[in-house]
């Protein structure tokens, strides 16, 4: 078989950095290209759960790259390190489906970087890690159900598996299933095609823990709510602990009023995009754990440039390592300029306490003067509360420093502004649209 050239290799990694975006994950840096031959460049992947990734979510990626960097139709495949070592191996299929995951194979579920351990707490999403570290000490009598909700890529993911994790650790006779809402939906499906509704029930109502991930993709499906429903409520009957998330709110997700009046007997808590500082350390700590020595300047660069989300920094650390291992470039401010180009121009620009002031003055007609005065009425202690919690989550500085632009004020008036803005956004859905538009004028430098 053919081997790839280096720097064919090279110039295909150079086209995946520039187009790959989200889904570029961490352990792309060990990608191996094994041949190019007939038309069909062959790829090397760490294990099934990665080739499983890339063959749902990569191949176009991969194959547009590739016909890029060669000039030629090009196909691709992803193979494991089991079948790369068999020459007679019968070359793959592009795309497989997933097979039906059983109550026993949680262990392949989960994440191994997806613990406690590897989580970074802050401002952010502290409420929400500690419920979770909560439930797996005493699974079913504290936060039963426990909600999490929060924007893609903040974390929710990481600490329903993390939560798994330490149950199972602790109890390693614990039942516990953890899966998809896509995946509970198609099982459902499945069994009532089959005439097996009597083994789906067993499998989801006579467990410890159940954790379902996206719950709010029940929304448009009648009878998987009804089907949800009455297992809810064998398991909260039984005492066993229910773990779900969403990308919204209970009283957001358009699913059964008496689904969502469930979810709202335990304890419900938002995930936020993470500060300046949280950013840091995301970039610190996940960099160290691939094995990616990260220049201070470089971490900060990242950090002023992604201000999203957790996968988006943790792909960028991905995509700086993978153009620094084919190009032998040292990683560099340059180099992460380069590895991040098609990054969005707005996000580079440095948001100011300034910015914020603009938007918020003429927002609520009011002075700026007003809000640094010691003027207490609410015409004026709102916006003022609005600048500090904007203030804290769109720019680097601290509390103490955000307290003395505002009259000289004390960093637990600031603290208390975001927890009094963040209580009102989490209650009422009209002042969160506003507050997320003020922000994007913000970000938009408008």
């Amino acid at each position: 078989m053919a081997s790839v050239e280096r720097v064919l290799w090279q110039r295909i990694i150079q086209e995946v950095v520039a187009h790959g975006g989200n889904i570029i994950r961490p352990w792309f840096t060990q990608l191996e290209p094994i041949s190019l031959e007939h038309g069909l460049l062959e790829i090397q992947t760490p294990g099934k759960q990665e080739q499983e990734y890339c063959r749902t979510h990569a191949v176009g990626l991969f194959t547009g790259a590739a016909q890029n960097a060669t000039g030629r139709l090009v196909g691709v495949c992803f193979l494991t390190p089991a079948e790369s070592a068999d020459a007679n191996a019968p070359t793959p299929e592009l795309k497989t489906v997933a097979p039906i995951t059983e109550a026993g194979d949680i262990d392949r579920l989960l994440s191994a970087d997806y613990t406690f351990d590897g989580f970074v707490t802050g401002p952010c999403n502290r409420l929400a890690h500690a419920a979770c570290s909560a439930v797996s000490d005493s699974p079913g009598k504290t936060y039963n159900p426990l909600f999490l909700h929060g924007a893609s890529g903040l974390g929710k993911t990481h600490l329903l598996q993390a939560t798994c994790h330490k149950i199972i650790l602790d109890n390693p006779d614990a039942k516990v299933q953890f899966l998809t809402c896509e995946t509970f939906v198609n099982h459902f499906i499945d069994a009532v095609e089959n005439g097996d509704m009597h083994q789906f029930r067993y499998r989801y109502r006579h467990v410890d823990v159940l954790v379902i991930d996206d719950i709010q993709f029940l929304a448009d499906h009648e009878q998987s709510q009804e089907e949800f429903f009455h297992t809810f409520n064998t398991l909260y009957q039984s005492q066993k602990q229910i773990i779900l998330s969403s990308d919204r709110g209970p009283r957001d997700t358009a699913l059964e009023e008496r689904l969502i009046s469930r979810f709202n007997w335990g304890l419900v808590t938002r995930i936020d995009r993470p500060c300046y500082e949280t950013r840091i350390a995301i970039l610190r700590k996940k960099s160290r754990m691939r094995g990616v020595d990260l220049p201070e300047d470089v971490v900060c660069f990242i950090a002023g440039l992604i201000d999203s989300n957790t996968r988006e920094l943790e792909g960028a650390i991905a995509k700086i390592a993978m153009l620094s291992q084919v190009t032998n470039r040292e990683i560099t401010v340059a180099l992460a300029e380069d590895a991040l180009g098609g990054e969005s121009a707005q996000s580079r620009r440095e948001i100011t306490i300034d910015d914020i002031l603009n938007i918020v003055t003429n927002r609520y007609s009011i002075r700026l003067a007003d809000l640094q005065s010691k003027k207490r009425s609410r015409s004026i202690a709102l916006p003022r509360q609005i600048c500090m919690y904007l203030a804290r989550n769109l720019t680097r500085h601290s509390f103490e420093e955000i307290g003395g632009y505002f009259g000289g004020r004390d960093h637990t008036t600031v603290m208390h502004a975001n927890k009094t803005i963040e209580s009102m956004r989490e209650s009422d859905p009209q002042f969160q649209a506003s507050l997320e538009r003020i922000s994007e004028d913000i970000q938009a430098g408008l």
